[in-house]
């Protein structure tokens, strides 16, 4: 039970790996045997779970990056590994190995160790680094209740509410304590497993590809799985051969040196947020496609890919009601179709004030905050240059810096276009190692096909890998849609937690 396990990590993972390659080590485990595993192991996961969870793991705090990297260095030595961070630029990235002397073939793990910021005051319990177990009130409000509930049969609908309980210390402990689980049914994996734990994904991992060919030869694998991530919104079991990239833009327009009086000077001192607002209407239609010509370049859906992208279970009706919309944008005929383009969004505008704070003035400025989300026929940089390009063709004089008194005097209308193009996209094939991987792994534990998704939404920082080392890859979701992502009161659903287990041993299980 819960309140009668002492273990800390140093001591359950020492106990189960006296023997790292048992002698009499089984082929493979039944799913029953699987999901019975990960049900027993259940209480020793939540201590390890909430120990994990209680290191602030926000990159710009260097100092805790370091204690969470310790802590995962002595978590991967304790299971057999040889874990140490790369030597790189930034913080560094984790690294831990464990080769089979007999093994052919090396499989690449990716996992993401570092988290968003918080804030605590918007976050409905005590410290967000501290992990409190909640349970949802008739009123659809989630309530602390103690953890010995646990010590009853477990409901899976209670959830974890802590700062990177989904996003993604959740696959971290779903990860060692599948590891756990192999060796304990002395299941001796014929594979060698590396493993790189990123602790800069949420800043963009901009020292990782320069890491990746630096580190190369250490590095090579034949596959790489990516643990981490939502599963589809149907939260059906679920596996991902892709992911977009992603690119930023920020457009400031220009008008007085300082705000005016809109009664003085309404009518006469330019106004920065209508130029803004005029620059960023040109770019799309009322219906959400991007007008810019040249935007949609290379992506070609057939109709062998609609029908592929139609078999995706999405019941966009009960989307559309959860999201709070009647119509989406018309980019393609569906979620799956829609993101298979690359995107333009707005995700940020910031120009004098609003609501209570409202006053009479002129602007001086107005920015914006723009994001591309890249697919795999997509140049990010002929986007970035597509989108200066259109804004001169309306007349801009387009910068990079804040632009001098002299340009303020012979330029009538000004932008400072910054960018960034953070990461490219991937995208492997279903008959590819990894995909195969992945997708028998989902299948022997379900005793069904998951759900195969060509290209998520998002965007994770795997195609310096892919690029670098030349090997397929495939994402394996572990825990619950519903998780508050990147929000305060992020939770991981126990059922999730548990079934992420599982989940994650059924594919380690794999034969490669």
């Amino acid at each position: 039970m819960i309140k009668a396990i002492k273990y800390t990590i140093s001591s359950f993972a020492l106990m189960s790996y006296i023997l790292i390659f048992p002698s009499q080590a089984s082929e493979t485990l039944t799913s029953s045997q699987i999901q019975q595993a990960a049900k027993s192991k259940t209480p020793e996961a939540i201590v390890l779970f909430r120990e994990l969870l209680s290191l602030p793991n926000d990159t710009h705090n260097p100092d805790d990056i370091k204690k969470l990297s310790q802590w995962l260095i002595k978590a991967f030595n304790q299971r057999g590994f040889n874990a140490h961070t790369l030597d790189m630029p930034g913080s560094p990235i984790v690294y831990a190995e464990r080769i089979n002397p007999e093994a052919k073939k090396t499989m690449l793990v990716y996992l993401q160790a570092d988290g968003q910021p918080v804030d605590p005051s918007a976050w409905q319990q005590p410290n967000p680094y501290q992990a409190v177990l909640k349970t949802k009130t008739d009123d659809g409000k989630w309530e602390i209740v103690p953890w010995s509930l646990l010590n009853n049969p477990i409901d899976p609908n209670l959830r974890i509410f802590a700062r990177s309980a989904s996003d993604s210390k959740g696959p971290i402990a779903q990860f060692l304590v599948a590891l756990d689980i192999l060796n304990e049914q002395k299941v001796k994996l014929d594979y060698n497993l590396k493993v790189i734990m990123d602790t800069e994904e949420e800043i963009g991992s901009p020292h990782l590809p320069a890491a990746i060919v630096a580190h190369k030869d250490k590095l090579k694998a034949d596959l790489l799985l990516i643990f981490d991530g939502p599963p589809h919104n149907s939260n059906q079991p679920t596996v991902s051969l892709g992911a977009r990239g992603i690119a930023t833009i920020q457009l400031t327009t220009f008008g007085a040196y300082k705000p005016q009086h809109s009664g003085h000077y309404g009518n006469y001192a330019p106004n920065p947020a209508l130029h803004l607002s005029q620059i960023l209407g040109s770019m799309k239609s009322q219906n959400g496609k991007v007008i810019i010509p040249g935007f949609y370049d290379g992506v070609n859906l057939d109709d062998k890919l609609k029908a592929l992208l139609e078999k995706v279970p999405d019941d966009e009706h009960k989307l559309k009601g959860q999201l709070g919309f009647s119509s989406h944008d018309k980019v393609g005929n569906s979620l799956q179709e829609s993101i298979q383009y690359p995107s333009l969004n707005i995700r940020g505008l910031k120009s004098g004030w609003v609501e209570q704070q409202a006053r009479t003035i002129v602007p001086s400025s107005a920015i914006a905050e723009l994001d591309i989300r890249l697919v795999k026929e997509s140049n990010p940089d002929k986007l970035i240059q597509l989108v200066k390009q259109h804004i001169e063709g309306l007349g801009y004089y387009v910068i990079d810096r804040i632009p001098t008194h002299s340009e303020r005097m012979k330029y009538p209308y000004i932008v400072r276009m910054k960018s960034r193009s953070v990461y490219g996209s991937f995208r492997s094939e279903p008959d590819s190692l990894a995909g195969k991987v992945a997708i028998q792994g989902m299948t022997n534990l379900y005793g069904k096909t998951p759900i195969v998704l060509r290209s998520g939404g998002g965007s994770i920082p795997i195609a310096p890998i892919v690029d670098t080392l030349h090997i397929p890859a495939a994402i394996v979701p572990s825990v619950n849609m519903d998780n508050n992502q990147h929000s305060p009161n992020e939770n991981l659903r126990l059922g999730n937690f548990i079934d992420g287990i599982a989940i994650i041993t059924s594919v380690m299980n794999q034969k490669l």
